[in-house]
């Protein structure tokens, strides 16, 4: 088998929305199927290696891959996809030979709660049920003191979180996740924590002591702002799911996701 992106894009129609799972030629190399989906969905989650599985796997992390295979998996690494978990390794049949495999299952996210007006929301813990996130955090150890000082101000607390959480990469793989503001906008009052490939920039209003505090604005591609009282991380968490939010995402992708850059 001649493996492409366009062969990937073959299998997985054929496996098709639903719960499903192919034993691959032996000769193929599990390891390339892996690349390339790891280039398509960013870096995968490993579910089994060498026959065992994490003990920390449960449906929020993509258990349903696993379920065909009873206990003959090999090794299975995973991606959280919109509506779908997809893996890829290698599994013994049922007479004991062991193969590439490809599987995909049914993901289920929960939506964004109602919210009482007075609620302390802890936006990042919804942010990592919203999409999925089963990764351990990408970039816990950045040196926020060093990156402060060079740019001469405190950053938001949520927007650190996510950094430190999710690294390098992009909500629903069309939101990028800048790794530290950016300011280009700085003249006129906005550092720029985001943006998409639609060029619109996502930014703060960097106004006042506590940045905890600093609403998003977003400048348009067409020089545009338009403000948003509320935090990034809070911000985020309604563009994924909130249909009505001018800037949503929830119009294009009914779960969501993301996708980190290795």
């Amino acid at each position: 088998m001649d493996l492409t992106q366009s062969t990937v894009s073959d299998l997985l129609i054929r496996l098709g929305p639903e719960d499903g799972h192919l034993y691959l030629p032996a000769d193929l190399d599990p390891q390339d199927l892996t690349d390339l989906l790891a280039d398509r969905f960013g870096a995968p989650r490993t579910l089994v290696l060498d026959g065992f599985t994490d003990p920390t796997v449960d449906e929020s992390k993509g258990a349903a891959l696993l379920v065909p295979f009873e206990d003959r998996a090999v090794t299975i690494r995973a991606w959280a996809y919109g509506d779908q978990w997809i893996g890829t390794g290698t599994a013994r049949e049922a007479e004991g030979a062991e193969r590439p495999v490809l599987v995909v299952a049914r993901r289920e996210v929960p939506a964004l709660l109602a919210i009482a007006p007075d609620e302390d929301v802890d936006w990042m813990q919804r942010l990592i049920r919203i999409t999925g996130w089963t990764q351990p955090a990408r970039r816990p150890d950045l040196d926020w003191a060093e990156v402060e000082s060079r740019l001469g101000t405190a950053l938001p607390s949520d927007y650190k979180r996510m950094v430190e959480t999710f690294g390098e990469g992009a909500f629903d793989g069309y939101l990028g996740l800048n790794q530290e503001p950016w300011t280009d906008l700085r003249d006129e009052g906005l550092l720029i924590w985001a943006g998409t490939e639609h060029e619109d920039l996502y930014c703060w209003r960097s106004d006042g002591d506590d940045p905890d505090l600093w609403p998003v604005v977003v400048r348009s591609f067409d020089g545009e702002d338009l403000l948003f009282g509320c935090p990034a991380g809070e911000f985020v968490c309604r563009i994924l799911v909130d249909p009505h939010h001018p800037y949503t995402m929830a119009r294009y992708f009914g779960t969501h996701w993301f996708m980190y850059y290795e």
